[in-house]
């Protein structure tokens, strides 16, 4: 896990939105390979091991069939910095959006297996703070739940891309919609 993960990480407890505390015991450069993320609201503690944050209870991602190529120009994304997420099996993309988006930090939750480039987190909810990811990808079979919180993470403007039938959501305009994938704008 990429240290500065951490800043854009939520307690996945149903309480109001937090943040968490990190306690590393190993790192290599900035990467957390053991530790532990404390939440000071409800006093919830996760390990970090061999550098996955492991909430607990993470569903099986169904597997994505969206290229590389194709998320790469649906999302849009240019110049360096800030956070990509991938969820379930959009997560089978990861190393090769880290080629193409150099800078640009990726986080995978629940993916089919862990890639390079990627910090990975196991969740039985999303634990990504509201408003803080340059763009997300859903992967197909998501509970809407997950897809709520996917959209609410992303910064308002930026795009979600999803496969299966395009969300009716009032935070989620839908920019297209084509073979069972689409893409969208926060509000």
């Amino acid at each position: 896990m990429f240290i500065e993960l951490t800043d854009h990480l939520r307690c996945p407890q149903p309480h109001d939105e937090s943040y968490l505390v990190l306690l590393p015991d190993r790192l290599e450069g900035r990467n957390v390979l053991e530790g532990q993320l404390g939440c000071p609201v409800c006093g919830r503690t996760v390990a970090v091991r061999d550098g996955v944050v492991d909430f607990g209870d993470a569903p099986e991602p169904a597997p994505g069939t969206l290229t590389v190529e194709a998320v790469h120009a649906l999302l849009g994304l240019s110049g360096p910095g800030g956070y990509l997420g991938l969820i379930g099996g959009a997560g089978s993309v990861a190393s090769g959006l880290a080629a193409l988006l150099p800078g640009i930090a990726l986080v995978a939750v629940n993916p089919p297996e862990a890639s390079p480039g990627a910090s990975v987190i196991r969740a039985a909810r999303l634990p990504l703070k509201s408003a803080s990811m340059r763009g997300m990808v859903l992967g197909p079979g998501l509970p809407e739940a997950w897809i709520q919180d996917g959209v609410l993470a992303v910064l308002p403007g930026l795009r979600v891309v999803g496969e299966g039938p395009a969300p009716d959501l009032s935070t989620l305009e839908v920019l297209a919609e084509a073979s069972g994938a689409w893409v969208g704008r926060r509000r």
